[in-house]
């Protein structure tokens, strides 16, 4: 197990939303609220060492919420960019893991990410959500994985990684991604 005081949560706000058109998604109405903070809010009363928000060109307010904010620069160099950023800002707070979680998951709930908490067992993990069929964020990485992902590029590097990992199953549709606006019209119908 490794405790949430000694993780840092990455939450993952810079992507560039291309399959959603113009608007910025993580600011898209949903159930009254903009989509970003529905993970925002459900992780609030985990008690992680450090919350970082790695934006790109968001008017989102992440510092508001308890959040260390921090500008992708680059956002076009890949999800590793971003991913870079977090993992040195765990480093200076001498964390033993890092939570890998996406502001475009808006149904992931505290309960998944203590069950990830707690099937690690030690600074090598690696552990992956899954809906039972493929892996996918949030995802727990254990300290001795930092330099690993540190040297990623481009948008596909932890993803293979990830597929060796052990994946805890979550609920149904607590995984669900945004990404196209179909996606969000299907997110709203499930309410």
């Amino acid at each position: 197990m490794i405790m949430a005081q000694n993780t840092v949560l990455l939450m993952l706000a810079a992507g560039r939303s291309q399959r959603f058109g113009d608007a910025d998604k993580l600011e898209q109405e949903y159930l009254g609220h903009p989509l970003a903070f529905h993970v925002v809010t459900a992780l609030e009363g985990v008690p992680f060492r450090k919350r970082v928000a790695i934006v790109s060109g968001t008017r989102l307010d992440f510092a508001a919420r308890g959040y260390e904010v921090i500008e992708n620069e680059a956002p076009t160099e890949g999800l590793s960019r971003s991913i870079k950023l977090g993992v040195a800002a765990a480093r200076a707070r001498d964390a033993e893991a890092v939570l890998i979680a996406l502001a475009d998951m808006p149904r992931v709930t505290a309960t998944h990410i203590y069950r990830l908490l707690d099937y690690a067992d030690g600074l090598d993990t690696i552990l992956a959500s899954s809906d039972g069929v493929r892996p996918r964020p949030p995802a727990l990485f254990g300290k001795n994985r930092f330099d690993w992902l540190m040297s990623l590029t481009g948008d596909r590097g932890a993803r293979e990684m990830i597929l060796k990992a052990h994946h805890v199953i979550a609920a149904a549709n607590e995984l669900f991604d945004v990404d196209t606006p179909e996606d969000l019209a299907t997110l709203r119908a499930m309410v």
